[in-house]
């Protein structure tokens, strides 16, 4: 039996159900986990289902297939084949604790992605890329020059069939016409400090304001800058005994791990889109 996960949103109306499993009796599908969710503020539902199917490489005819479910209640739809890892290209500056945290969860096997390339605008990390035998591409920018490194950053995607870019702490602001491009496949992070304590140097800016909560969030990549739909946060509390860079400590490994399950979650199909927000099925 080969495993296959299917993800739709729809507006929520009697039968749905009954219909998408009823194509998969047809078929001969098994269903291995369902989970569904009907937001009655949007109106909207939204279906993950996990089955398998005693045909390979099914894909195409199955979305083929599947479009007159589709049509009769106005799905947006998608199928997966779940053996198939995502590719991820990930985008670096100076602070590498998110990548290094990704390219030891990617290598030790906790996270089901390749990773096809790091890109930094700073040549710091490439001994750390390599040593996980990862491709390393160093592309520098200054105000003049950032539309065309943002042009090599896409065309690199493009020729390396990247499905996932990853800002792992990328300290550059991606212009509106690479933000479209890269709409719905781009995830962020950042401390959960905004709007409070934006720019440079936040855990500075919070130890003096004496925070007691740090976290970080993870969302998608927009045109409105770090307003994107929202993928995941986490906090931990903090006190007024620690220094700057026990609040930085802290955060780096809030972000670190609120990134990775941004990412996993993306790539097993585990999030949908509804409007500004997200439906995440984990």
């Amino acid at each position: 039996m080969y495993e296959y996960i299917l993800t739709l949103s729809c507006p929520d109306r009697m039968g749905i159900v009954h219909h998408v499993t009823g194509w998969l009796l047809t078929r001969h599908g098994n269903i291995i986990h369902s989970q569904q969710f009907d937001d009655l503020d949007s109106g909207r539902f939204f279906l993950r289902i996990h089955f398998s199917l005693p045909v390979e490489n099914a894909i195409d005819e199955m979305q083929n297939d599947f479009a007159s479910v589709a049509e009769r209640f106005s799905m947006q739809f998608q199928i997966h084949d779940k053996r198939r890892k995502a590719r991820l290209l990930i985008l670096v500056s100076r602070q590498g604790h998110c990548l290094n945290d990704l390219l030891f969860r990617t290598q030790s096997g906790q996270l089901p992605v390749e990773i096809a390339g790091v890109a930094s605008n700073h040549p710091d990390f490439r001994p750390l890329a390599e040593a996980h035998g990862v491709p390393f591409h160093h592309l520098p920018v200054t105000p003049e020059t950032r539309a065309d490194q943002e042009r090599r950053i896409l065309e690199l995607a493009e020729r390396e069939h990247v499905d996932l870019v990853v800002l792992a702490r990328y300290m550059q602001i991606l212009s509106q016409d690479m933000c479209r491009a890269l709409e719905g496949r781009a995830i962020n992070i950042h401390h959960s400090f905004l709007p409070s304590f934006k720019g440079a140097r936040p855990y500075y800016q919070a130890h003096e304001r004496g925070v007691k909560i740090i976290g970080a969030t993870a969302h998608y990549v927009t045109q409105d800058l770090d307003e994107g739909p929202i993928i995941e946060q986490d906090i931990e509390r903090v006190d007024h005994a620690m220094d700057v860079q026990a609040l930085t400590r802290i955060g780096s490994d809030v972000e670190s791990l609120v990134l990775s399950r941004a990412v996993r979650w993306h790539v097993e199909h585990r999030i949908l889109l509804n409007g500004a927000r997200t439906v995440v099925f984990r």
